[in-house]
């Protein structure tokens, strides 16, 4: 099998470039190429095996960042674990990708290893908020089932439709919205809601906003999510999921909501017990539900995709060429800023590497005078 060639020596420092071409940006592709040498492997070398081979012979040489600037293509040798991270050149300083989750990424390995990961943070937060009002719109108005009953082009179902649905359709106006994960997103999706709908919003999160943010959509903060969950009409995650970690939504959380109450997310599917969602909405605990993510992507649970009270989109919340757009200028930007000693734009894991660092935990991989970029 042909090997990709060793990249000719350069004193420059080296990106390696995983994924499509840059469509959107190519003013600061081409400032990148007159700052650093840019390895652009092909989809070939992508896969798993041809991607761990390749690092283990050296191939790509001693690069200093890895850029994804598209979110469908450079991922194609999986998950971002220990045995991957392992393999990387000491000289690695940055991995900068598109996505504002990180999922598929172990950021405190990275971490250790003296790597600094960047995400697409602010670049979806319009669209995914936006997403989350269509969700929110949807489960109040039962609008799943009023879209099947008209495409079913069935005049008996229109009619059913048009004189039952309204008996259980409320608008979101007045009724409390309580999130979970009030960053970027979810802080968006909070001012929408406010503006839009004048719900009430509470919120859960391990960091509390500003007095001026909370009081710009009045919102109310609980360190305790079971007393957020009491209080909620509509539950709404906006929070990461972390690679291996556990649903958040389980059985035990949504007994703590009110009986009538509906859920949305627009996080990570990953993030939920779809059996135990899937029986909440059929005894009634809930009256409905949205999803734009599903824990089993590109497969949705089979249970909760026949109720005509779940609404679900194919994890098209950031889908906008303006989210495109943005995850591909934050993804070089972030390279060319740590490159030249500057602070990352949207780092995931720097807090983390500074900790490493105070307390002598690193490993040594990657915490010598090679990535000695400001993170």
């Amino acid at each position: 099998m042909a090997m990709t060639p060793s990249p000719p020596p350069s004193d420059r420092p080296r990106i390696l470039f995983l994924g499509d071409n840059i469509q959107y940006n190519p003013d600061i592709h081409q400032r990148l190429a007159s700052q650093f040498d840019i390895i652009h492997p092909q989809s070939a070398d992508l896969n798993r095996p041809a991607f761990l081979r390749h690092l283990r012979d050296g191939s790509w040489g001693r690069f200093q960042a890895i850029m994804r600037p598209s979110w469908h293509t450079g991922g194609e040798m999986g998950n971002w674990d220990q045995e991957l991270i392992e393999l990387l050149p000491p000289s690695l300083k940055v991995y900068a990708s598109a996505g504002a989750g990180y999922d598929w990424v172990d950021v405190v390995c990275l971490a250790r290893h003296g790597i600094v990961y960047c995400n697409g943070a602010g670049a979806s937060t319009e669209a995914v908020g936006d997403m989350a009002l269509w969700h929110i719109i949807s489960v109040f108005r039962n609008m799943t089932s009023s879209l099947l009953a008209a495409r079913s082009v069935d005049s008996t179902q229109f009619s059913h439709a048009h004189h039952d649905l309204p008996a259980i359709s409320y608008n979101p106006r007045g009724h409390t919205l309580g999130i979970v994960g009030l960053g970027n997103i979810g802080y968006a999706i909070a001012v929408k809601a406010y503006a839009a709908f004048g719900m009430k919003i509470l919120y859960h999160d391990i960091v509390r906003k500003s007095p001026e943010q909370e009081e710009m959509v009045k919102a109310e903060f609980h360190p305790e999510i079971g007393s957020m969950l009491r209080k909620t009409d509509c539950l709404l995650l906006a929070t990461p999921s972390t690679m291996g970690g556990r649903p958040f939504l389980t059985s035990e959380i949504l007994a703590q909501l009110p009986r009538g109450s509906r859920f949305v997310n627009v996080a990570r599917g990953s993030l939920v017990d779809e059996e135990a969602l899937a029986e909440a909405l059929r005894l009634g605990d809930l009256a409905a539900a949205g999803l734009d993510v599903h824990a089993s992507e590109p497969h949705v649970n089979a249970k909760l995709a026949t109720m005509p009270n779940v609404t679900m989109t194919c994890h098209t919340g950031g889908g906008a060429v303006e989210t495109k757009t943005g995850f591909e200028r934050l993804a070089m930007e972030n390279v060319e800023k740590v490159l030249n000693g500057q602070e990352a734009l949207t780092p995931v894991n720097a807090h983390l590497i500074k900790e490493l660092m105070t307390n002598g935990h690193a490993n040594g991989h990657g915490m010598n005078g090679e990535r000695n970029g400001t993170l």
